[in-house]
C-alpha cells in the first residue's frame, strides 16, 4: 500500500527536476538562463547533457538558428563552437551515440526545452532549443528535457536568424559558460 501511495504522489506532482543546467549567455543577449532537466521524462537525454555539460563541451557554442516566434536552438558541439566554420552549424552533434527518443506527455510551451533531431526520431545527441511560444505540432514527436526557470528575458533577447530556415548571420549569440546545477 505505501508504495502504491508513493507512486501515486509522484506521478500527481508532474516531472521531478533531478538536475539543471546553468548557461552564461553572451552576444545581443546577456544573462543567465537556468534550466531544471526532468531525468524521469527523459533520463537517457538528461544525462547526456549534462554529462556533455559537465565536460565543458558545451562552452563557447553558438545559438546557430533561432525562429522569432518559434524557437533557439544550440547545442552544436561539433560544428557550432566560436571559430568553427558557422556555415557547418546544426549538422553535428558529440561524439556520443544519438539517443532514442523519449517521448512523453509534456507539451512544447513557452520556455520548454526540447532535443533537436533529424528526420530519424531516434537521432538526437547534442542540440537543443528552448521555446519562444507554444507548438502544439511538436508534441510527442521530439523528446521534452525540461524547461527555463529563470533568464526567459534572456532566451527573448537572443539574436534572431535571418537566414534560411532560421540560420543567424553574422555574430550570433553563445552560450559562454554551461555549468550543472542540483
Amino acid at each position: 500500500m505505501y508504495k502504491a501511495l508513493a507512486a501515486a504522489l509522484v506521478l500527481a506532482a508532474g516531472p521531478v527536476a533531478a538536475a539543471g543546467i546553468s548557461i552564461e549567455v553572451e552576444g545581443e543577449a546577456n544573462g543567465t538562463i537556468a534550466i531544471d532537466l526532468y531525468e524521469d521524462v527523459a533520463p537517457g537525454h538528461v544525462a547526456q547533457i549534462t554529462e556533455l555539460a559537465a565536460e565543458g563541451a558545451y562552452d563557447n557554442v553558438v545559438f546557430h538558428r533561432v525562429i522569432e516566434g518559434f524557437m533557439a536552438q544550440t547545442g552544436d558541439v561539433e560544428f557550432g563552437v566560436v571559430g568553427s566554420d558557422m556555415r557547418m552549424a546544426g549538422r553535428g552533434g558529440s561524439s556520443r551515440p544519438d539517443l532514442k527518443a523519449e517521448f512523453s506527455e509534456r507539451a512544447f510551451e513557452r520556455g520548454v526545452v526540447g532535443m533537436a533531431r533529424s528526420q530519424s526520431p531516434n537521432s538526437a545527441n547534442s542540440q537543443f532549443f528552448i521555446m519562444f511560444a507554444p507548438a502544439p505540432h511538436l508534441n510527442g514527436q521530439y523528446t521534452v528535457v525540461g524547461e527555463v526557470t529563470s533568464g526567459m528575458d534572456v532566451v527573448d533577447a537572443i539574436k534572431r536568424g535571418k537566414g534560411r530556415g532560421g540560420a543567424v548571420l553574422g555574430q550570433p549569440d553563445v552560450m559562454k559558460k554551461v555549468t550543472v546545477t542540483e
